[in-house]
């Protein structure tokens, strides 16, 4: 087996030991055929190949060591309370910002230099706070996957408190995450950060859009790349602002109206019990992650209305959208990168779709210990999301060993895999049973060949494998 790099457009480094195409290797179907033919038109021969992974559900938990699995409310409520006092600690530390650092009256700085030291202090808070309240974010996270202890009472109570406090509705979320990580990749059925198509984007189809740069460029006296690339690609500072307000406002847009979730035809919320996301029997489950939500926004309330707004923006809101800014960072990029597949229903399996994620670096202490791991075990957590974070890092390791070029890592900065693969995944294509992103001028870095010595049965390979995708009860 050949190693073979991951080609350059998308620069993320992840890890793609793939096979060299056989002289045997036969396109599935004339979907995909068609789809091939239109994707070397656009990248040449320089395209990395991937054959779809034929593991079955007991290969990847099989690769798994049996304590991995082990729950322990005690080691879980140690890391909790771990997070509370950090937390504490920060707060604590942020009472002495305005006492020390002020314009006028500040007893360790004044003037313009009190005034600039306040800001900074109060953005590191900010930071601080955002980044231990994301941990406590994600064990909330794990109580929703029933990780943090056997008791499903107390994983609920633990995780609605916790959730509830950070504005998120606990049962709702839930619910709707784990039928992400039931069809996770599935163009039908996964429920964040689904690819818009081609159609969906207005993006002409590939040999229109060719016709197009060429005539423009005929008549401007310009190349075929410099027509492309003047009409289609994105400003820079375009693609900033939208990075910036995904980063802010695309969690609480996705909980408020399923921004980047599946279409459901409708006006779609986690917080409405009759929203196509829950089923009749959610709706006290709905209700409670309501009361949940309401009772937070009454406390941020009667603390405003005592101690003053001002205070709780300090305190709390910022901080607040630094989670907001973590979560969107983690998720859109464990799901979305140009070398990540997606499917659609004849070549789906609960398998495949639990390797369409990847792992990541976000830095050191804060990825590993603050974060508890989520960026950097993430394949493993899409394998059985009941495997607690402190166990994820041995089970990862287990896994690398049989996922062999299937298992995703990238250790390139996540800031900058952010604002390039937002550059780079802007659509698939319409037809294909397997896709990759494609960029604004059609271009993806991958394409699917199959191997007929895989194991990949081409007549069927998305063979039902729901029973052993996931446990979680929505």
């Amino acid at each position: 087996m050949a190693t073979l790099a991951a080609p350059q457009p998308s620069s993320t480094g992840a890890t793609l030991r793939q096979r060299t195409v056989q002289a045997k290797s036969t396109i599935h179907n004339a979907e995909d055929a068609s789809a091939e033919s239109s994707s070397d038109e656009s990248t040449g021969d320089g395209m990395a190949t991937f054959t779809p992974p034929s593991f079955t559900v007991k290969d990847l938990l099989g690769a798994i060591p049996k304590h991995c699995f082990e729950r322990s409310a005690l080691r879980s409520f140690s890391y909790l309370i771990c997070d509370f006092m950090m937390l504490a600690v920060i707060v604590y530390a942020a009472t002495f910002i305005d006492p020390n650092f002020n314009f006028k009256n500040g007893a360790l700085l004044n003037g313009y230099a009190g005034s600039i030291a306040r800001v900074v202090s109060w953005a590191l808070y900010a930071f601080a706070a955002g980044s231990v309240g994301t941990g406590v974010w994600v064990i909330a996270h794990e109580c929703g996957h029933q990780a943090f202890s056997t008791s499903k009472t107390l994983n609920n109570a633990v995780g609605w408190v916790c959730h509830s406090a950070l504005l998120v509705p606990y049962h709702s979320w839930r619910i709707s995450h784990a039928r992400h990580h039931a069809a996770t990749g599935s163009m039908e059925r996964d429920e964040v950060f689904v690819p818009k198509t081609r159609s969906q984007v207005g993006i002409p189809p590939a040999h229109v859009q060719q016709q197009q740069a060429a005539a423009a460029a005929h008549k401007q006296g310009e190349s075929t790349f410099e027509a492309i690339d003047e009409i289609l690609e994105d400003a820079p500072f375009w693609n900033l602002f939208w990075v910036t307000m995904q980063q802010l406002l695309g969690w609480p847009m996705y909980l408020i109206r399923n921004a980047s979730g599946q279409k459901y035809g409708r006006w779609t919320n986690h917080f409405d019990p009759k929203s196509p996301i829950f089923d009749k029997r959610h709706f006290w489950q709905i209700i409670a992650s309501d009361i949940g939500i309401l009772s937070t926004m009454a406390a941020l309330a009667t603390w405003s209305h005592y101690r003053g707004f001002g205070e709780v923006v300090r305190y709390y809101l910022i901080p607040y959208f630094v989670v907001n800014h973590h979560l969107v960072l983690i998720t859109f990029l464990q799901h979305t990168d140009p070398n990540l597949a997606h499917y659609r229903e004849k070549e789906w399996t609960f398998p495949r779709g639990a390797l369409c994620t990847i792992d990541r670096n976000l830095g050191g202490a804060i990825g590993a210990f603050v974060l508890h791991g989520i960026c950097e075990t993430h394949v493993s957590h899409h394998v059985c999301s009941r495997i607690p974070h402190y166990n994820a890092w041995e089970a990862t390791e287990a896994l690398k060993s049989v996922l062999g070029e299937h298992y995703m890592k990238s250790d390139d900065n996540m800031y900058y895999s952010l604002v390039n693969n937002y550059k780079e995944c802007k659509f698939v294509e319409d037809e294909g049973q397997v896709l990759f992103y494609r960029n604004k001028l059609g271009k993806s870095v991958r394409k699917v060949v199959y191997d007929e010595d895989s194991g990949v049965d081409v007549n069927g390979s998305a063979s039902a494998v729901a029973s052993g995708s996931e446990e979680e009860e929505y």
